[in-house]
């Protein structure tokens, strides 16, 4: 568990058993008063709860409950399998949702009035809005837009023909969820060569605002020429484990030593929360998304749209806004129904909550709706 002296001030770590079959991790701040309104912080991957530290104490003084959870197959939680042969239901968002419901429940809250999901947890968020509005008052996606359910109609065949394009490019290339779907992905990573440390910083530094490779723009399809513009960390050299795409942007010394936003020790906490757990539960995610029997579970929701105030945050440099061409126009036009505004914040890559924390703060305290009937 993060060592509490390492924790800003403010924000104390613990357990919530029975929270949907889990013991749940949590890390709580504005607790010491009755009443708050709740904020939900959902993380993604590769991260943890902890990713939340530098926006966690800001909101409690603006007078919220918040709370930032491990997520199911993430850092101290446990009650889920890290196995790689088991039902990936357990791993999929409509379970998801249904740990954020018992979590709002054992916390002694009967609603959030405010939702944050970022990356992966931007979906969970998502969904939990559009099935759950009775729970939800505001919600907030970052950094991977939510288009919505999939249609009835969606099977693994334009995955495959997708697959099988990259595939043919005449560098021949691979979708990172693909590979996030292998069987060897988690232990090519937690083997890296250069060890998980090493290897954390690369990914970190690379998807972020630091790293110059970052020009992200609109995408105009799914064509596989299209996709490829895309840095490697999305779209893969072919042969190329995850390890080896992002060794290559590993940062110098000096500005490892230099950054503020991620620091050694800070990733440290990182490193070792991943070594303990792997990164099987996080993957088991999405490798739900090759599961038919999954898609058909999200399909009978096709049309539904999310009804309570949304917003979308994102960094000004993180290609996770557009890698799924349409996913934002969808979302501003169709699925969210009151979207109250689209943010790209500068200074940031993918990492928005930590890049720049003051920025996000700002953003969910003017937009969180604590008086909704």
């Amino acid at each position: 568990m993060p060592d509490p002296l390492i924790l800003p001030p403010g924000i104390r770590s613990r357990m919530i058993v029975g929270v949907n079959g889990l013991s749940m991790h949590i890390l709580e701040a504005g607790h010491e008063t009755p009443g708050r309104p709740l904020v939900l912080l959902l993380h993604g991957f590769p991260e943890l709860a902890y990713s939340w530290r530098k926006v966690m104490v800001p909101l409690a003084l603006a007078g919220f409950h918040v709370v930032a959870p491990d997520q199911r197959g993430y850092g101290r939680t446990t009650g889920w399998s890290a196995a790689y042969d088991q039902d990936l239901r357990p791993f999929s968002m409509l379970s998801l949702v249904d740990d954020v419901v018992a979590l709002t429940a054992a916390l002694g809250h009967s609603t959030a009035a405010l939702l944050v999901g970022h990356d992966f947890g931007s979906p969970v968020a998502g969904w939990c809005a559009m099935t759950r509005p009775d729970l939800v008052r505001s919600v907030v996606m970052m950094s991977a837009p939510f288009a919505g359910a999939p249609a009835p109609t969606t099977t693994n065949a334009s995955a495959d023909t997708l697959d099988a394009d990259l595939a043919n490019l005449p560098r021949p290339r691979k979708h990172y969820h693909w590979y996030y779907a292998t069987r060897a992905a988690n232990g090519d990573m937690l083997g890296a060569p250069a060890g998980l440390h090493a290897f954390l910083r690369g990914y970190f530094h690379a998807k972020s605002a630091d790293w110059p490779g970052n020009q992200p723009h609109p995408l105009h399809s799914w064509a596989a020429n299209e996709l490829a513009v895309m840095p490697t960390y999305y779209i893969m050299d072919r042969c190329d484990t995850m390890a080896a795409t992002v060794a290559p942007h590993m940062p110098e010394a000096s500005a490892i030593a230099a950054n503020r936003w991620l620091t050694e020790t800070e990733l440290a906490i990182y490193a070792a929360e991943y070594a303990s757990t792997s990164f099987q539960g996080g993957l088991n995610w999405y490798r739900c998304r090759f599961d038919a029997a999954v898609n058909a579970d999200l399909a009978r929701f096709a049309d539904r749209t999310i009804d309570v105030p949304a917003m979308f945050i994102s960094g000004s440099k993180d290609w996770g806004t557009y890698q799924a061409p349409g996913a934002l126009e969808r979302m501003q036009a169709k699925v969210c129904t009151d979207l109250r505004g689209t943010h790209l914040v500068d200074g940031a890559g993918h990492w928005v909550m930590q890049e720049q924390p003051e920025r996000v703060v700002q953003l969910l305290t003017e937009f969180a709706v604590v008086d909704r009937a």
